[in-house]
């Protein structure tokens, strides 16, 4: 396959990155909002109680505050990674779709892709914004970033926002998985290899 056809070696990091901080993110918010409010202190966390790896903070913390902390803070590195990653496509043409393709496929594809940048967008910054209404301000892995101003009726909004926001991505996310598994296994084309870095 000429390189005219395939995307950008960044571009196809940048998508399985940005893929994996995404289900990452969906599995850490789900878990994070069954722990209760009021947990007892520690200064030590076993992440997601695994035993792969123990993350010790510089002062006690809740689980609960430990890990909403770590998805402020995955949240705004992959808010940064998606801008870059929106700037490379705006300066580096993708490929063109399959001539294969059906004109609903594209439709449908150009649909998608549309949506998902403009999710991958709004979810971090409606998490940052939900942040910076919020007592709390924004960590960033231990660092203060910006202070809160603890607004309520404004957190509540972009809380509403960003959980709807997350539970579309779950959607689309769906329709992309079983739309490149349908190219892999039933077209039998090269869209899959086309974000391969073979």
């Amino acid at each position: 396959m000429s390189s005219t056809q395939r995307y950008t070696k960044v571009a196809i990091i940048l998508h399985w990155l940005i893929a994996l901080a995404i289900f990452f993110m969906i599995g850490l918010g789900w878990y994070m909002t069954d722990l209760p409010k009021e947990g007892p202190k520690q200064i030590a966390f076993d992440l997601f109680d695994w035993g792969l790896y123990t993350w010790q903070l510089s002062e006690p913390g809740s689980p609960r505050m430990f890990y909403f902390n770590l998805h402020k803070s995955v949240g705004l590195t992959l808010f940064a990674l998606v801008l870059f990653r929106l700037y490379w496509r705006i300066t580096h043409k993708p490929p063109v779709m399959l001539s294969s393709y059906r004109v609903w496929e594209r439709k449908l594809a150009t649909g998608t892709h549309h949506l998902f940048y403009l999710l991958i967008i709004a979810i971090p910054l409606t998490g940052l914004l939900m942040s910076l209404s919020s007592k709390f301000g924004i960590n960033w892995f231990g660092l203060h970033v910006l202070d809160g101003v603890d607004d309520k009726a404004m957190r509540h909004t972009y809380e509403e926002l960003h959980e709807f926001g997350a539970n579309l991505l779950v959607v689309l996310l769906i329709v992309h998985v079983l739309g490149a598994l349908k190219h892999k296994f039933i077209d039998k084309d090269e869209t899959m290899s086309r974000m391969s870095l073979k």
